[in-house]
């Protein structure tokens, strides 16, 4: 409708002037305009108020350079508009014909934005747009201020009588960038098209996006361009609802998701997502990763396909489903070792804030370096803020690992795990063989009472008894932080007690010493799986049992003392005996620092020298050590040239 309350009015001095009480369009609306017409053709436009679709100003000032009034015609060329808050005034032609509402538009801005418009008189709109400016969007659109957008957009827009909107257009040159750094983009190209009607003050939509060019971090995730979108919805002041939106992405059967944004914050009330045929192996090290572990994404393989659906109320998730199926995941080693594989994994895994829920999972097995684990089935029970795994029997080689209940709690810092472990019987020769050591005999069993797990970190509490070597082992204290990460660190005590020297000897192809031993380990600190310091003893056990030494077993040992050890012994029974008796044997090392201080029996009565084996029976036999300060890394080298059969002792 279009009012006029002075159609002209002429003055003395010939100046004309026109008053229109309001403008109104679906569009846009005016009022309070004041045309002027002085003198020499040029013209002024003064506006009350103004209104583009949802904004609204006051006190809005048009100067032109040229401008006339036809009856109900005004033109107005090489115009100066000026709108508060804009920092630069616009250049503007325009005419319009105030009975008929025809006319014609340009509006061009100092950083080279064009935008024509035609008005036919039938109230409908077309416009164009060229280099439309991204930057000046956040003063036309203060949401958009945080992300700093740049780029340029054409586009046309059609405005029809029946309310109908379409908008076509192409963005080239585009990026964004949060303050915090953790979204940004670049060299972005999309195409865009969006049709809607507004019908009762709301507008139904519909929505399509391609992803031509460019590249987005969304922390913590990599995207290039590809995906497109398809989506509709209605928009109401204040609210963008999206009832459905359509993700094409590659790796992906189906991606779809609904959603309430708040207008004014940027962030949706409720958004609920549905997945459907991920391919892992193509999704996963894409967005599965960055989450589960960022820091050795390079390391991840996935394989297999995953579906499911999230939900959630603002930041807060309500509502979880997990289906699996045939999914595998594996950790290559930091060291490039096979490292660590699951599945595949196959079931359902539901969650729902606050209500208990239940989920069963198939795995096929699973692998550590080259330990096969076997197949086994997982029942878990999950509320809001835990995860209860029932006991689980993973069989290994010919034995098993049993997990007691496990419950997993969310906790400021992550997850924090609890159990218990058994280790059921298995064969050392299989273990050993499988880990590539030197084949061992006997059996490995243990238990662990206490297991805790949280993020980056495993500690055993309590104590820790494994049976090997017909004796067994007791940790304490074992705490292992990173444990498949390149700066993994232990710390532990270790305690073991009466080892069958034969089996162990014959394990290692040390030679033959016969009776057991005790030894004891303190302050045990590995970095990266290698020592770095402890303190170490190795004794004969308490009791009466045989004790018998071969001769290769004495050349080891010396050769292990370094040049500066000996075997005492009378040379010319040497080559007549195969085996000596001892009465003792006594060994000790404190790493410090790439040095080990080496100690005997007793620590040995002279400062210089130290007693390893003490001779006992005929003939009598001692190996002395001379040498106290041994280089760690020349220490292992030796143990494995004895290994290896490459020594050669001095023997006196």
């Amino acid at each position: 409708m279009v009012l006029l309350s002075l159609p002209v009015a002429a003055s003395a001095l010939g100046t004309l002037a026109l008053s229109v009480d309001r403008i109104e369009h679906p569009g846009f609306g005016l009022q309070g305009l004041q045309f002027s017409f002085p003198a020499g053709g040029r013209a002024s436009l003064s506006i009350a108020r103004l209104r583009v679709a949802d904004r609204h100003w006051r006190n809005v000032r048009l100067d032109c350079a040229h401008g006339s009034l036809d009856a109900t015609v005004v033109r107005c060329t090489d115009g100066v508009f000026r709108l508060p808050g804009l920092p630069h005034p616009l250049q503007i032609s325009f005419r319009l014909d105030l009975a008929t509402r025809a006319g014609t538009f340009a509006i061009g801005t100092p950083d080279g934005t064009r935008l024509t418009a035609r008005l036919p008189g039938d109230g409908s709109v077309g416009a164009k747009v060229i280099g439309l400016d991204l930057a000046a969007l956040p003063t036309w659109l203060p949401v958009l201020k945080p992300w700093s957008p740049t780029g340029r957009f054409d586009g046309e827009l059609l405005w029809h009588p029946t309310r109908m909107l379409e908008l076509t257009g192409r963005l080239a040159g585009g990026a964004f960038g949060s303050a915090d750094g953790l979204h940004a983009a670049e060299k972005l190209a999309l195409d865009v098209r969006v049709d809607a009607v507004l019908k009762s003050g709301r507008w139904d939509w519909i929505a399509e996006l391609g992803w031509r060019e460019g590249a987005a971090y969304l922390h913590p995730f990599f995207v290039e361009a590809g995906p497109s979108l398809h989506a509709h919805g209605q928009l109401r002041p204040g609210v963008l609802e999206v009832h459905e939106a359509s993700v094409m992405l590659e790796g992906v059967e189906q991606l779809a998701a609904s959603a309430l944004i708040n207008l004014a914050t940027g962030m949706p009330d409720r958004l609920s997502v549905a997945l459907a045929g991920a391919d892992l192996a193509i999704v996963g090290p894409r967005w599965l990763a960055p989450l589960v572990a960022p820091a050795a994404g390079e390391r991840l393989r996935f394989a297999g396909r995953v579906s499911g659906a999230l939900e959630f109320e603002g930041v807060h998730l309500r509502a979880l489903d997990a289906v699996f199926d045939e999914a595998g995941v594996s950790l290559a080693g930091g060291d490039g070792g096979p490292g660590l594989a699951f599945g595949p994994l196959s079931g359902h895994v539901p969650w729902r804030h606050g209500l208990p829920t239940r989920g069963e999972l198939q795995i096929g097995g699973g692998r550590w370096q080259k330990l096969a684990l076997g197949a086994f089935g997982l029942g878990v029970s999950i509320d809001e803020r835990s995860i209860r795994v029932d006991r689980v029997r993973i069989p290994l080689l010919d034995g098993a690992l049993v997990f007691g209940e496990t419950v997993l709690n969310a906790g400021s810092e992550g997850w924090v795990g609890k159990g218990s472990l058994v280790i059921e019987p298995v064969s050392m020769r299989l273990l050993t063989d499988a880990l590539d050591l030197p084949s061992m005999s006997g059996v490995l069993s243990g238990s662990i009472p206490g297991l805790r797990a949280s993020p980056g970190e495993v500690v055993l509490d309590g104590t820790t008894v494994v049976s090997v070597f017909d004796g067994y082992l007791r940790a304490t204290g074992l705490r292992v932080l990173e444990p498949f990460g390149v700066g993994s660190h232990l710390t532990a005590d270790i305690e073991a007690r009466h080892l069958d020297l034969e089996q162990l000897t014959e394990t290692f192809s040390f030679g033959t010493i016969t009776g057991f031993v005790d030894a004891d380990v303190r302050r045990l600190e590995l970095v990266r799986w290698r020592p770095v310091g402890f303190d170490a003893r190795v004794s004969s056990s308490p009791g009466r049992y045989p004790r018998r030494i071969s001769q290769r077993a004495v050349q080891n040992i010396s050769a292990l003392g370094g040049p500066g050890a000996m075997a005492a012994i009378q040379r010319s029974l040497l080559g007549f005996f195969d085996t000596f008796g001892y009465r003792e044997i006594g060994l000790g090392c404190v790493l410090k620092s790439g040095v080990c201080e080496m100690s005997g029996i007793g620590d040995g009565a002279e400062a210089g020298r130290f007693v390893i084996v003490s001779g006992g029976g005929i003939p009598a036999l001692d190996v002395i050590g001379y040498n106290r300060r041994v280089d760690w890394r020349e220490l292992v080298e030796r143990l494995q040239r004895v290994i290896e059969g490459n020594a050669a002792a001095e023997v006196r």
